[in-house]
């Protein structure tokens, strides 16, 4: 019998990903399953981004490209950046990846060796820890309070910081939550790292989805220090409604970029030739698809959080942005007699029909992740069933 490595003993699986596969295992069976658990736009892709990559394989563009990206790619990434936040980066301070998630994965292989430290707020995406874990670093958890809006401090920051810490990651608007970090709470945070020299890993993959008014501002942006020890995340995929296109870079120190695009070159070779060229027009062509999407979403979370938070037992923080709402339902769950909200979600599925991801799997276990990324119809007829299902059961 062949043993496996011991990296990959510690890694457990994707839980949205098999949330989603449960639902859709449970529908394909004949089941009414309504599927809150996928965290990807049900936009189709624009149209223009569709017709650019057409063109491109008419054109005879379907060989390898540079490991690192078309040069054309990195080019309309450097003018969105310069558009939406006023940085400017050069070429060699970019690297184009196969989705965001990769981006992530690549970034540690080359940052961390074994027992470095990678601080992570609670609650947090679930690829955080278990990509540290592969590049044999460790995870270490700050717990982000339901009361300061699931963000942490500097204090708390400060006081995690150890001589093996590597580096912090900011996500602002986060998944789970909505939340957004606000200038000043950066700017705090950006002292703490400046003092200990602490990597910034900055996924702005929801940058620009924001509700309310709400503004998304980069860490990178608050000065010049602080760009330097910033790496960004970000990608075409919840933006321009792009997931199985598989687009997303970084932007970050020289340094750090070209030990990315030589890891790339032994494991990926390149991000897919047709997929950069949709990828150029999503950031060169019109965002009236952009804004239109933002503007639905919105829509659909201000009709759903006032239904949601109707519920017994379910409290909630209104999104800032992303396309996920997470409320409490610790209550919720013990007034339909469940010792914890793991077995609340795992009924909801089994006899609502209903799929969320648990906020155990994002380090919160009093929560549930729900996305509206689904027709308002769903959404109305998913918080239906919750609502009757914890009323049915706390009589």
């Amino acid at each position: 019998m062949i043993e496996l490595s011991h990296r990959v003993s510690k890694v457990a699986p994707s839980s949205t990903l098999a949330i989603t596969a449960k639902a859709k295992e449970l529908k394909a069976s004949g089941l009414d399953v309504i599927g809150l658990g996928a965290g990807e736009p049900d936009f189709n892709t624009p149209e223009n981004i569709i017709q650019a990559a057409y063109r491109s394989m008419e054109e005879g563009h379907t060989k390898y490209t540079p490991a690192g990206g078309l040069a054309e790619l990195k080019k309309a990434i450097i003018g969105k950046f310069k558009r939406d936040q006023g940085l400017d980066y050069q070429a060699s301070e970019i690297i184009v990846t196969n989705g965001a998630k990769h981006a992530l994965y690549t970034l540690f292989q080359v940052i961390l060796n074994d027992g470095d430290e990678v601080i992570i707020p609670t609650p947090y995406w679930v690829s955080y820890p278990e990509q540290v874990k592969l590049a044999g670093g460790e995870p270490v958890f700050i717990n982000g309070e339901e009361a300061n809006h699931f963000k942490i401090t500097r204090k708390q920051l400060e006081d995690a910081i150890t001589p093996k810490t590597k580096a912090v990651i900011i996500n602002s608007p986060s998944n789970p939550t909505g939340m957004i970090y606000s200038k000043e709470e950066l700017a705090e945070i950006g002292e703490v790292c400046k003092v200990h020299n602490i990597l910034i890993i900055s996924d702005e993959i929801y940058e620009k989805l924001l509700y309310g008014g709400h503004e998304h501002v980069s860490i990178a942006e608050l000065s010049p220090e602080l760009k330097d020890l910033t790496v960004i995340i970000n990608g075409v995929s919840k933006s321009h409604s792009m997931t199985g296109w598989r687009i997303g870079y970084a932007a970050g120190n020289e340094k750090i970029i070209k030990a990315m695009t030589d890891v790339a070159s032994h494991s990926t070779s390149n991000p897919t030739t047709t997929s950069q060229f949709g990828a150029i027009e999503a950031y060169n062509g019109t965002q009236e698809s952009v804004e239109k999407m933002r503007q639905a979403f919105e829509e659909r979370m201000n009709i759903i959080f006032e239904k949601l938070t109707n519920i017994p037992g379910v409290t909630c923080l209104k999104p800032q942005g992303a396309f996920y709402l997470y409320p409490n339902v610790k209550e919720a769950a013990v007034i339909s007699g469940y010792k914890d909200v793991d077995s609340f979600v795992e009924a909801l599925l089994e006899e609502a029909l209903v799929a969320v991801v648990p906020g155990s799997s994002f380090g919160s276990p009093e929560n549930i992740r729900l996305s509206y990324a689904t027709s308002l119809e769903l959404l109305e007829e998913a918080i239906r069933r919750i609502q009757s299902f914890v009323e049915s059961k706390s009589h």
